[in-house]
């Protein structure tokens, strides 16, 4: 098993590819124009083509274990992530239109993308990259209802529209050639071009992950709220893990989701929860208290939660 110096070598570098993008747009070489067109970028080029690269001809998902339940636990997980951070924040005293739904959602929602995708390559390889991606469709699918939901009360014909995106299409496309076998017949050159925009995903959506919060470190003494960020803390880095590592110990789990519920235990909040928020009315500011003490937090508490989950699964040697 990895020792705790060397899991906190491994994440170092995801955290310094969000400082950057933070100072990029402090200095003004990422303006806010740049910014909406870097994220349309990486949304709709370089990560469906990190999901097809990733998916289409992994051998893992021969397995119909890492097809069926991986998005199942995704779009379960969360909701009930999602149900508990609801109770907790009116018990905390908040109400509708003064943060309840926003704490529900961005406690409710680990990050589920740039953070844990960096991290299972380098511990595991691409095959839990892919069975990620796959727990990635349930994710998507409880953001876009149950979470819109949380925040403004859209019926759910509208938030499974939000599911008719590039990444979306692309992970189907990707899961249908791996079982059809139709990847094995991709030209070379077709998938040369797909590998070159992949590389780009998780480096550029680091740097972007950290432009878009940098505007909101302006004035920092909004930025904590002590009785959210502690609250914050107690569930998404201190309760909420035990959901993802019980459904790992005690359900049928491939060895490569079992990987995946491990990482995704020990993520903090996920920062597409502010852009949520900031597009249905929710309350940004506490999105991003969440986000922001979630995330310095994980820094130091995703090691130990990685280390400990290994040895919880069954999985550490």
């Amino acid at each position: 098993m990895m020792s705790y110096g060397q899991l906190f070598l491994v994440i170092l570098p995801v955290f310094a590819m969000v400082a950057l993008g933070a100072v990029l747009r402090r200095v003004r070489l990422l303006t806010e124009a740049a910014e909406t067109g870097l994220f349309s970028l990486v949304v709709n080029v370089a990560t469906p083509c990190l999901i097809y690269e990733s998916v289409a001809t992994n051998p893992a998902l021969h397995e119909p274990g890492n097809l069926l339940l991986p998005p199942l636990l995704g779009f379960g997980l969360v909701l009930l992530s999602m149900v508990v951070g609801w109770h907790v924040a009116r018990a905390l005293g908040l109400t509708v239109g003064h943060g309840l739904r926003t704490f529900a959602l961005a406690v409710g929602l680990t990050n589920y993308g740039y953070l844990p995708l960096p991290l299972l390559d380098a511990m595991f390889g691409p095959e839990s990259r892919a069975v990620l991606l796959v727990h990635n469709i349930g994710v998507e699918a409880a953001l876009w209802t149950g979470g819109v939901l949380v925040v403004t009360g859209l019926s759910p014909l509208a938030g499974w529209r939000k599911l008719i995106n590039a990444p979306v299409i692309a992970l189907l496309l990707a899961v249908a050639a791996n079982l059809t076998g139709a990847a094995a017949h991709t030209p070379a050159l077709v998938m040369n071009f797909v590998h070159a925009l992949a590389v780009c995903a998780i480096p550029l959506g680091l740097i972007m992950t950290g432009a878009s919060i940098q505007p909101h470190l302006d004035d920092p003494r909004q930025l904590v709220d002590t009785r959210v960020t502690l609250t914050a803390w107690f569930l998404r880095l201190g309760v909420l893990p035990w959901l993802f590592l019980l459904a790992a110990r005690w359900l049928p789990c491939s060895v490569e989701l079992k990987r995946v519920l491990v990482i995704q235990a020990a993520m903090p909040s996920a920062v597409v929860s502010i852009i949520v928020a900031r597009v249905y009315g929710g309350r940004p500011l506490v999105a991003v208290q969440i986000i922001l003490g979630t995330t310095a937090l994980a820094l130091f508490t995703i090691p130990f939660w990685i280390r400990f989950g290994l040895s919880f699964t069954g999985l550490a040697p």
